[in-house]
């Protein structure tokens, strides 16, 4: 098991459903998306060309990114399209909410 630092990120009326915000911790600017009955949170670039997957659309538990349409699995980080792009993904993060707060789990280096 991976031990994680916990986080305390935003309040999650800061995130509307359906839609993702960026945050920064520390170096690494994550990426956190309301999909109505949980948060999800990845890294904010896609791996195709870096486009911010925050101001994608978000489809069921994904997102497509806004730059060239990369559909990446929220939960997972895959990429879910285009096909010939399935060994690419982005770093993803448990999540939890605690008392309104949006807390995002990342591995003690990153935090």
């Amino acid at each position: 098991m991976i031990d994680l630092r916990w986080i305390r990120v935003t309040t999650t009326d800061n995130v509307p459903p359906r839609e993702g915000r960026a945050v920064w911790l520390g170096d690494r600017e994550i990426a956190i998306f309301n999909l109505g009955d949980r948060f999800l949170a990845t890294d904010n670039r896609c791996p195709h060309q870096g486009g911010p997957l925050c101001d994608g659309i978000v489809t069921g538990s994904s997102v497509v990114c806004p730059l060239h349409a990369w559909k990446v699995d929220l939960a997972s980080g895959s990429v879910e399209r285009p096909s010939g792009a399935k060994d690419h993904c982005v770093a993803s993060y448990p999540t939890r909410v605690e008392e309104g707060i949006v807390i995002v789990g990342l591995p003690p280096e990153a935090a």
